[in-house]
């Protein structure tokens, strides 16, 4: 897929932003990225909402290949084949799918504060184990005559 077929498909949609990532492209509308075109496979944003809609049409989630194991992205799954030729259910899709992005965002936050915060005690840590700086008293200064 290239960025043009990408920006007709998703025309009844809205304006999406088209990047490049990794093999292929992310798309993102409102600053938040909910579909994935990589490896000749258009992946939308699922949660636990919208999950049952991609197994009722037989879709799959993401998947890609380490060379240990096969890891699978629950939170990606295929578009069903049927919806390149009807963009106006395909706009339906991926309302359903930046909606399902914009939950999973919303999620994220709070633990993003959290993570910040935790450097700052380990920090605190490290600083109650090591003993405390004993102040040096200045001496006083022998006065000189002029």
């Amino acid at each position: 897929m290239d960025r043009e077929f990408l920006i007709d498909l998703f025309a009844d949609f809205g304006p999406v932003t088209i990047r490049r990532m990794f093999s292929g492209y992310g798309i993102s509308a409102d600053g938040i990225n909910f579909a994935l075109a990589l490896r000749a496979g258009l992946y939308f944003r699922a949660d636990e909402a919208t999950i049952p809609q991609f197994e009722a049409e037989g879709s799959k989630p993401f998947q890609y290949q380490t060379r240990a194991k096969t890891v699978t992205v629950n939170s990606y799954w295929q578009l069903p084949a049927w919806l390149f030729d009807d963009t106006e259910d395909l706009g339906v899709w991926a309302r359903a799918a930046l909606a399902a992005a914009q939950r999973a965002a919303l999620k994220k936050r709070p633990r993003a504060r959290k993570a910040k915060a935790a450097p700052k005690k380990a920090k605190r840590a490290k600083q109650a184990t090591r003993p405390k700086a004993v102040k040096k008293k200045s001496l006083p200064r022998k006065k000189t005559s002029s």
